[in-house]
């Protein structure tokens, strides 16, 4: 039987580091992914007409009972920005929802729907790439996590190791294709559109941010996973060498 290669300590404190860095890893994804918040803005529309006694910036009283003639004069050369209003939007791989008008809550819609029809196979893409992330991910938390629990042998737990760091390599592959071809497929989006959805302003949110979050800590969890297991194998060969090079002492000057 080899020798222990690395202090149980040592290993433990390794293999812990590994699996946080992955846990967090796939905590991050699932949050992103179920999120809608991977990018936000603002669309400019055109002001409804106030309804009833409805008042305020958001809405166009026209010819209203109240009123005198000037309003209509008003509204027919009011063709600046004073005749639109800014909608919030956010929108994610599900969905995009904006605010409503002169009401609370907001307007949802499926972001596939959205998607010009050349570009609906790219997204779809991306979200078998996203879920096989998401997949990868947990079986190598699993592998991790059975690697510390399991005490028997190091040679075992070097077997478990290289596959979690394989694991691991590939789930940050696709996530980061993923996420790739997500913002082409976003930008596409904004550029060839529904007319009533368009953003006049966008930019990335916080699930976006999370998801690449989610990419460098799979990533930092492959690196030490795989930096553990290379350094494991350089303390067996040294070990080996040093067995040989007593067994050759031993061998050329026998102990009579």
């Amino acid at each position: 039987k080899m020798p222990a290669s690395i202090p149980e300590a040592d290993r433990r404190h390794r293999a812990s580091a590994a699996f946080s860095l992955s846990f967090l890893s796939l905590v991050f994804s699932i949050t992103a992914f179920s999120s809608s918040y991977w990018c936000e803005g603002t669309r400019k529309v055109a002001k409804p007409f106030c309804k009833g006694d409805s008042k305020g910036d958001l809405c166009i009283r026209f010819n209203s009972a109240d009123g005198n003639s000037s309003q209509a004069v008003q509204y027919i050369w009011e063709t600046g920005d004073d005749k639109f209003v800014e909608k919030r939007f956010h929108a994610g791989i599900w969905y995009s929802c904006e605010e409503m008008i002169n009401e609370e809550g907001e307007k949802c819609r499926s972001f596939i729907s959205l998607t010009p029809t050349s570009d609906r196979g790219v997204l779809w893409l991306s979200i078998v790439a996203e879920l096989l992330y998401v997949l990868l991910l947990l079986i190598g938390n699993i592998l991790m996590s059975v690697e510390i629990c399991y005490y028997s042998s190091v040679i075992d737990g070097l077997k478990i190791n290289a596959f979690s760091a394989v694991v691991t390599v590939l789930a940050g592959l696709l996530g980061m294709v993923a996420h790739m071809m997500y913002t082409t497929v976003f930008q596409m989006t904004v550029n060839l559109g529904p007319e009533d959805w368009r953003p006049h302003t966008w930019d990335y949110g916080w699930s976006y941010g999370l998801a690449w979050t989610s990419f460098a800590c799979c990533m930092a969890a492959a690196v030490t996973t795989i930096n553990k297991y290379t350094k494991t194998i350089l303390e067996f060969k040294h070990k080996r060498k040093k067995l040989e090079r007593s067994f050759r002492i031993q061998y050329k000057f026998p102990d009579h």
